[in-house]
């Protein structure tokens, strides 16, 4: 049976389990979840996600949510395909530790950025100038130590790309079409690591997933 991913190409947490089935080079089927019409929220939905929350997972008889559970999933069950993602042994401790980092420091500043930045003016919304100005400052703090770490190996977990790095990928790109982008050309080990996640083929053939 062909996995099932279901959501909506607007959410940065379903792109990400996007590119994890990309890297994988695995076939899915992509099911749209009307979230304006709160489809979410109701059955048979909650059937797949109690929290309504998108994106909900299936390989067969397994549902899953949680899109970092999921990605986690199909790194490990997958792992003799396309990209490895995750590694044996010690190096997956570290590559762990970042995952976690992506999760706790890099997610909840980039969220709210993105917010305000990205999809406020879509909404026609008035962008809220404190609230950039904060969030830039804990972003550049993190941003911080992602150049120190970076100067140790070429990605985060290790010196390949693994899931400590696509996790980031959806909000990342977002940050990049906004004023937040000065904050990663300024750091050198940052900036060639997010040019480099970014160009990623996987990456490119999200944006192509069919949405219907």
């Amino acid at each position: 049976m062909v996995m099932k991913v279901h959501g909506s190409v607007l959410s940065p947490p379903v792109l990400r389990v996007f590119a994890a089935l990309c890297e994988k080079d695995l076939e899915f089927e992509f099911v749209f979840v009307e979230v304006k019409a709160g489809e979410h929220k109701k059955e048979p939905f909650l059937a797949l996600n109690p929290f309504g929350q998108i994106p909900a997972f299936e390989d067969g008889d397994l549902k899953l949510f949680e899109s970092r559970a999921i990605t986690q999933y199909i790194a490990h069950v997958y792992k003799d395909e396309g990209t490895p993602l995750v590694c044996e042994g010690k190096p997956m401790a570290t590559v762990s530790v970042w995952m976690e980092v992506e999760a706790h420091q890099f997610e909840p500043v980039a969220i709210k950025l993105q917010w305000e930045l990205a999809y406020k003016p879509k909404l026609g919304k008035v962008t809220d100038a404190a609230e950039v100005e904060e969030n830039e400052a804990k972003l550049a703090k993190v941003l911080d130590i992602y150049e120190a770490r970076l100067s140790q190996s070429k990605y985060l977990g290790c010196d390949c790309f693994t899931l400590a790095d696509l996790h980031h990928l959806p909000a990342l790109t977002n940050l990049m079409g906004t004023q937040v982008k000065k904050l990663f050309d300024t750091r050198p080990k940052v900036s060639a690591w997010a040019a480099d996640i970014m160009a990623r083929p996987a990456w490119a053939k999200v944006s192509k997933v069919n949405k219907s």
